[in-house]
């Protein structure tokens, strides 16, 4: 399964790059740490003309792992980073075929 998200965040240009960056290099370090988890890939956007901030896909065995990954205390303070920041959020979790 592959399960990927994009965050709009609040705040200024600068102030949103580095929540994105901070978000990022916090996902990253999660395949270590999460066992369900398979992999985690992240990219941040460049283009100004685009309103999403930060996009992330994680693979997982099964859409169970993918829960297991999202309640792992490690994910849930990734989070913390940029919840408060958050303005919008898109999610689709989809067959890894």
């Amino acid at each position: 399964m592959k399960h990927t998200v994009m965050f709009r965040l609040k705040g200024s240009e600068e102030e949103r790059r580095e929540l994105a960056r901070k978000f990022s290099e916090a996902l990253l370090a999660l395949p270590a740490l999460i066992p369900e988890l398979k992999s985690m890939e992240t990219g941040l956007n460049v283009n100004p003309k685009e309103s999403f901030d930060v996009i992330l896909t994680a693979e997982a065995d099964s859409l169970e792992d993918i829960a297991a990954y999202s309640a792992h205390p490690a994910h849930v303070a990734a989070v913390e980073i940029i919840k408060a920041h958050i303005d919008m959020r898109a999610c689709v979790d989809y067959p890894d075929d």
